[in-house]
């Protein structure tokens, strides 16, 4: 598999920048796997990103971590099918993302951010052949203009703090190309034109690239998806197509793993120490009501199965519950049938998965139905209230509720497991049987440690 690479002369082969600007798509054959995985691994570069920002990382820490997040899922051994992995990836997932407006808006970000940090990383060579390649409306400027204007950046590079330098090689730019610099006021700007040191340029490129970005994906989204790929790969493409966007990426849950087995008389405790808050919350309105409605007995029911609660405990759970509203014998004609299907014992037999947070972020739970996402769906009162039962407060309860009004869901969830086990979460909670099963190893640690 090959790539012709953009139009760089071959003098420049050794400072050659291994970042592309993903002007065009590249003409080679892709196999139907690859395209899925090459995708699946760029996007946890992506999703890792979003986290990140979410979780207020600064920029030296995003840098680093963006650096581990491509060493973690883009690396290959061999530089040109890395360099093929990055423009297959990035071209796949404009296709994902081209189809809506909140898709576009979402990716948009992620590649800017992605591209942003990936620029610094470059040598100053290299960067300069970037620049040139978006043949952007700047220049060097000379010795002699340098000097009328230094004391001016001079005052700039100490109000910037200690990373600018009035030495350093700078570039004049119409001031509407870098808006964050003049926004933030860290360039000296006369008649119409910013001064933008050397180390500031990746904010002139990375807001060209976000322009070309944007405009491409418009196009990709009216020229070829609607208009050429989406019927004509309806059978083959169109599916991954369509599942990227809202799949989860993480481990498989659907089976338990290292906690193999929780028992009937161990579920209250449990329920209370390492469930995370949507599970918490239909438990004990299970208690509560002795019902849920079919969405609440799905989101739970999936989930127990897969912390280890075997399919006769299952039974006689739902059944101790159920039985106090409907009677035994009604709940053996109308439900029991329903938990022998999850555990994969009727019907077509098939070992259902539990739900992730972005499923259950996305559903849409009616008037008296207690499933979906507490984070998103609860009133500020009524998640006040629920995460006060968890032991939150304080501060961590204010940077919770900060996060839910940003609608970053999954970050609030990982600061609560974070506030209740005192302890980090870097990876970000992702799915509710990851909370459970990180839960009790900390608990479990915590237990060989006082015994």
């Amino acid at each position: 598999m090959e790539i012709v690479r953009s139009q760089r002369k071959p003098a420049d082969a050794a400072v050659a920048p291994a970042l592309s600007l993903y002007r065009s798509a590249p003409a080679l054959e892709v196999r139907l796997e690859d395209f899925e995985l090459y995708a699946i691994d760029r996007l946890r570069v992506l999703q890792g990103i979003s986290d990140g920002l979410s979780r207020g990382k600064k920029p030296q820490e995003m840098e680093k971590l963006v650096s581990e997040l491509w060493r973690a899922h883009m690396r290959h051994q061999d530089p040109s099918e890395e360099m093929n992995k990055d423009i297959i990836s990035h071209f796949v997932l404009r296709l994902v993302y081209c189809r809506t407006e909140d898709l576009r808006k979402w990716f948009l970000s992620m590649e800017t951010s992605l591209f942003r940090y990936r620029f610094r990383l470059e040598s100053p060579e290299s960067q300069r052949l970037l620049m040139s390649e978006f043949q952007l409306p700047y220049k060097a400027i000379n010795h002699a203009e340098f000097e009328t204007v230094k004391d001016k950046l001079n005052q700039v590079a100490r109000s910037t703090g200690p990373s600018s330098n009035a030495e350093a090689l700078f570039f004049k730019v119409p001031f509407e190309e870098v808006p964050e610099l003049v926004a933030g006021r860290r360039v000296f700007m006369l008649k119409g034109f910013a001064y933008v040191a050397m180390n500031q340029v990746v904010s002139l490129v990375a807001t060209q690239f976000r322009s070309n970005l944007s405009k491409a994906l418009v196009l990709t989204n009216s020229r070829k998806w609607t208009s050429t790929i989406r019927d004509k790969e309806k059978n083959r493409l169109t599916p991954i197509v369509e599942a990227l966007s809202t799949g989860y990426l993480g481990p498989d849950y659907s089976q338990p793993k290292e906690f193999s087995e929780i028992s009937l008389k161990d579920i209250d405790r449990l329920a209370s120490s390492s469930f995370p808050l949507c599970m918490r919350h239909l438990f004990d309105k299970l208690r509560e009501n002795h019902h849920l409605k079919h969405g609440g007995r799905m989101q739970l029911g999936l989930f127990l199965k897969a912390v280890g609660l075997k399919l006769e405990d299952a039974l006689a759970f739902w059944k101790s519950e159920f039985s106090q509203k409907v009677g035994a014998e009604r709940f053996d004609k109308e439900y029991s049938y329903s938990i022998r299907h999850n555990y994969g014992k009727e019907g077509k037999r098939t070992d259902y998965t539990p739900y992730a947070c972005h499923k259950i972020i996305s559903s849409t739970p009616s008037v008296g139905d207690h499933h979906g996402c507490p984070y998103r769906h609860f009133s500020e009162e009524n998640l006040r209230a629920a995460l006060g039962k968890m032991g939150v407060g304080g501060r961590s309860l204010d940077d919770i509720l900060d996060k839910v009004r940003s609608r970053h869901y999954q970050v609030a969830c990982t600061l609560t497991f974070e506030a209740v086990h005192a302890a980090s979460c870097d990876s970000g909670i992702n799915h509710p049987n990851q909370y459970f099963e990180a839960s009790q190893k900390i608990l479990q640690t915590t237990r060989q440690a006082t015994s």
